[in-house]
């Protein structure tokens, strides 16, 4: 078997190469002398050792340090916001098991910060970009891109619109303010 005559995308289980051909990289495995996928993707071969590997197309998703990402604020402390990471605004693809994420006081918005309350709330959703990713997960959305992209009114829960000087509530009036996020908002937002 030529590179040329290899699949183009291969599933799990799904023959790729004889082991006499081919020595079985990551993403394959042997047996009984045959090559087989072992994740969907795509399958190349190395001319240089005949290794084939299979690069995957659906693989985990992994938070790491520089990463942007959607997160929704579940608990507000005295001097953090405990987030839930949702997805990177690449992928848009969740996380497993719903990693948690910390945003401190300081790391909220360039400048003094007197009270978390009057930046976040319980609810928003925000783009934050990850300052650590291990052990725990520390955020920041002090650059002027990063912030809250959707928030609910604290009086009668309905979706705020974002305006010119904070958030509006069309179905009771009430105003507020966040530390919003400038510049385009995504046209769907995660869940």
């Amino acid at each position: 078997m030529t590179p040329s005559e290899v699949p183009k995308f291969v599933v799990p289980g799904e023959y790729i190469g004889a082991a006499e051909e081919f020595v079985p990289g990551p993403g394959t495995y042997e047996h009984g002398g045959r090559i087989f996928s072992s994740l969907v993707g795509i399958p190349t071969i190395d001319p240089s050792d005949r290794t084939v590997r299979v690069a995957g197309t659906n693989s985990v998703p992994t938070l790491s340090e520089g990463d942007v990402v959607y997160a929704r604020v579940d608990e507000l402390k005295s001097a953090m916001a405990i987030c839930t990471i949702l997805s990177t605004t690449e992928s848009r693809r969740g996380f497993p098991g719903e990693p948690e994420g910390t945003v401190h006081i300081s790391k909220v918005k360039d400048g003094y910060t007197e009270s978390l309350t009057t930046e976040l709330a319980v609810g928003d959703i925000l783009v934050a970009k990850v300052l650590q990713a291990h052990p725990s997960i520390k955020l920041t959305t002090a650059p002027s891109t990063l912030g809250v992209i959707s928030a609910r009114c604290q009086v009668c829960h309905g979706l705020m619109v974002i305006g010119d000087k904070g958030l509006n509530c069309p179905r009771c009036g009430n105003r507020e303010q966040r530390k919003l996020a400038q510049g385009p908002r995504p046209s769907v937002l995660p869940s």
